[in-house]
Parts: C-alpha cells; sequence; structure tokens
C-alpha cells in the first residue's frame, strides 16, 4: 500500500488489518439453499486439499487462485462457494439461491451442483455435513408443525426464534436418510446482512459441538483405564505405608515407573484434544448467546438442548483430564516417598559399613601395634647378638671388662633405641599420610 507520509510500517501492519476482515460474514437472501461441509484435515494432506480446491475452478472454466488464503468465495454462476481455513478443518459453505417452491425443502440442496467424483475424492475425512433451507416467512406462510417435522423424518424437533423473534429455527441435530444434519430456517424480519449473520452462527455452533465431543470416545476409553490405574497406585501406596517385612524397592520403582510413564504418554496423547473441547465448547457457548433465543412452546431450544447434552459431554473430558493431572502427582508424591525411604536404607547401610570399618581399623591398629611389638623385640635380639660378637672380640684382644655384664646393660640401651627410631619412623609415615589427604 502505498505510504504517502514516508513512514517506517511494520512488516506485518497490512497482514494484520487484512486478519480482521479475512472470514467476512454472508451475505443471503432468502429463499436460499446451503449445504455445509466441515472436513479434518491433517498437515500432510493441506496441499494437496488446496490442489483438490483449484480443480473445482478447472470443472467449472474458472481460474483458480495461485496461493492458499484463509478464506475464499468464488460464484460459480448458479451456485457460490465459500472456503475457510480453521486450525484443524477446512470448511466449505455452498449456496444456491434460485429454489423451485414446487420442491420440498430439502429435495434441493445445493451439495448436488458439486461433481460427485470430486466430493468422493476430497482429502481428509468429513465431520460436519449438513443441509440449511431458508425460507422467507414473510411472502409464504409457515407451514403447521406436523409438515416441518415430515422434512425431518419424524424425529423430535428442537426449534426456537433467534434474533429476539425475527426468525424461527428447527432442527433435530440428528443424521438423516442422505448421511446429513438438517436445519430450517424462516427469516421473518431480517435483512440480508443479519441472515447471512445468524446463518454463519448456527453452522457454528453445529460445527464447534462436533469438534468438540471428538474427545468424548477418547475420555471414556481412558476413564476406565484410569480406574485400574488408581488401584495400582493405592495398592503401591498401602505397602509403603503398612510394611511390616522390608520390601522389594526395586519392585516397587519399577511399578512406579511404569505407572508414570503410561500416565506421560496418555497426557500427551489427549493434551490438546481435550483443550480443544474446552476452546469449541466456549465458542459454542458464544455464539449461543449471540442467537438471542426466545422459546418456542413445548420444544427444547437450541440452547436448552446443547446446555443438557454438551455440557456433560464437555464436563466428562474435563473431569479426564483432570484425572490425569491428579494421578501424575500422586504418582510423583509416591515415589518422592519411595526415592525418601531408599535414601534412608542407603543411610542406615552407610552407618553399618563406617561401624563396622571403624571396628576392623581398631583391630588393625591393634595388630599392628601388636606387630610393631615383635618388631623391636627381633631387631633388638639380633642386635644384641650381633653387639655380643663386637663385645666377645674386644675382649679376646685383651681389653679386661666383665664380659657378662656389659653385654647384659647392652639389652636395654639396644631395645630403647629400635623402639624410639620405630616411633620415629612411624610418625613420618602419619605426617606424609597426613600432608596426601590435605592436597
Amino acid at each position: 500500500m502505498n505510504n504517502s507520509y514516508g513512514l517506517d510500517m511494520h512488516p506485518l501492519r497490512d497482514a494484520l488489518y487484512a486478519e480482521l476482515h479475512s472470514r467476512p460474514f454472508q451475505v443471503l437472501p432468502s429463499p436460499a439453499r446451503i449445504s455445509y461441509l466441515a472436513v479434518i484435515v491433517r498437515p500432510d494432506q493441506k496441499q494437496d486439499e488446496f490442489e483438490h480446491f483449484c480443480s473445482l475452478y478447472d470443472h467449472f472454466n474458472g481460474t483458480p487462485p495461485e496461493q492458499d488464503s484463509a478464506c475464499f468465495e468464488v460464484d460459480f454462476g448458479p451456485f457460490k462457494v465459500r472456503r475457510d481455513k480453521h486450525l484443524e478443518f477446512i470448511s466449505y459453505m455452498v449456496i444456491r439461491t434460485e429454489v423451485d417452491a414446487q420442491l420440498g425443502f430439502f429435495d434441493q440442496n445445493a451439495l448436488a451442483y458439486l461433481p460427485l467424483e470430486w466430493l468422493s475424492s476430497m482429502p481428509g475425512t468429513t465431520i460436519a455435513a449438513f443441509h440449511v433451507s431458508v425460507e422467507d416467512a414473510r411472502t409464504i406462510p409457515e407451514p403447521d408443525l406436523t409438515l416441518v417435522k415430515s422434512h425431518f423424518e419424524g424425529m423430535r424437533l428442537v426449534g426456537s426464534r433467534p434474533q429476539n423473534g425475527d426468525a424461527q429455527v428447527w432442527t433435530t441435530f440428528q443424521l438423516h436418510s442422505d448421511g446429513c444434519g438438517r436445519f430450517l430456517i424462516y427469516n421473518k424480519g431480517m435483512s440480508d446482512s443479519q441472515l447471512g449473520r445468524m446463518v454463519q452462527r448456527v453452522v457454528e455452533i453445529e460445527t464447534y459441538r462436533l469438534m468438540a465431543l471428538l474427545a468424548l470416545p477418547m475420555a471414556r476409553k481412558y476413564n476406565a483405564e484410569l480406574v485400574v490405574m488408581d488401584e495400582k497406585l493405592a495398592q503401591t501406596t498401602a505397602s509403603l505405608s503398612d510394611a511390616t517385612e522390608p520390601l522389594d524397592e526395586q519392585a516397587l520403582l519399577s511399578e512406579l515407573i511404569d505407572m508414570a510413564a503410561w500416565v506421560e504418554a496418555t497426557r500427551a496423547k489427549t493434551s490438546f484434544r481435550f483443550s480443544a473441547t474446552r476452546a469449541y465448547h466456549e465458542l459454542v457457548l458464544k455464539r449461543l448467546n449471540e442467537l438471542k433465543e426466545d422459546e418456542v412452546s413445548g420444544h427444547l431450544t437450541i440452547t436448552e438442548f446443547m446446555t443438557r447434552r454438551l455440557t456433560p459431554a464437555v464436563r466428562t473430558c474435563n473431569s479426564t483430564g483432570n484425572h490425569l493431572e491428579s494421578l501424575s502427582m500422586r504418582i510423583d508424591r509416591v515415589s518422592d516417598m519411595m526415592r525418601t525411604q531408599v535414601e534412608m536404607s542407603i543411610q542406615s547401610q552407610n552407618q553399618q559399613l563406617l561401624t563396622s570399618m571403624d571396628r576392623r581399623s581398631k583391630i588393625q591398629l591393634a595388630m599392628q601395634h601388636t606387630v610393631e611389638g615383635l618388631s623391636v623385640a627381633a631387631i633388638s635380639y639380633y642386635s644384641v647378638g650381633l653387639l655380643k660378637f663386637l663385645i666377645e672380640a674386644v675382649y679376646d684382644k685383651g681389653v679386661n671388662f666383665d664380659k657378662s655384664l656389659v653385654i647384659g646393660l647392652s639389652v636395654p640401651i639396644v631395645v630403647g633405641s629400635v623402639w624410639l627410631a620405630t616411633r620415629k619412623i612411624h610418625k613420618r609415615f602419619l605426617l606424609l599420610a597426613k600432608a596426601k589427604e590435605e592436597k
């Protein structure tokens, strides 16, 4: 966009402005026939889905877009197609404004305009498929309830007067013989813009409630497994608190590790789905509030139906998610208790080992003293023997002295000298060992 003032604009500024207008509301005349599809597409299927959408242009001699976008609206003449990209799914709204008044409300749906082979080869899995029949109550009278019910194959109706009575909506929130849901809307006083906004809210309520319910089978599956895991954890905790005999701590730790691994793997599988359920539920409640419904005597309104059926399912999913979080924290606490017990056991073993080592050190010291005494005696004995040879040699050379007295007097002198030398060597080794410890 041209910058007349020479300002340095943020590179995302235009995209941020465009985001608010990326999904404009439809402007719908009445009568009209609308078919709606919501297709869950995996990340690896998104490019294939876009190329498949572009092939629809080729079928009707149109010019396909070069790049994908959040929303496309294209007029193929007798019908229009709107494609919206969402986080988990792609939605298609097919709108037909040329209505044959001689045919029934759902005998001329807009989906019939799309090629059957194109529909059957669409990438992804369809989560929502339903038809919306819009009639103008200002030009034709509303049929009685029995006739309305016949268009829904006799199923129980849910109905209300949204927009403070400016419209009448009938549905069953069930699948019919063609595998699709049905909505019948009578426009009593809304403009085309108001009608477009109301129809958009209705289709979003139906789509978001189905997306919210995707987590329910998962919650039911893991609820049963959580009961078993709760019992195992309770038994493990009881074995720790009521133990009267030494426990197999290695086996208990292995059980706790297995339980913790199962819980974390389950949380990884369910965390996104449960979070998405809460988000979709909030969107449903917001759209219901925007409908501003008035009650039709004898029938549940859309809000009452959703509150009665959808809210308990969402609470089940929330409960399962909370149960997983609680179980994870309890396993952590029991693991901490187990680790503390193992550490105390190791400390006790270390204390016993130190006591045993101290006792052995004392025994070794006593033995060392004994050996030192024997060593002093042995060295003194041989030293006195050598000294005796020296004294006898001196005596034999003619030196006159009492040989026996000199030998006797030399014994304590030699023993004392050997003992002092041994003690000096012992102290020297102790000083060297202490110096090494300090380093």
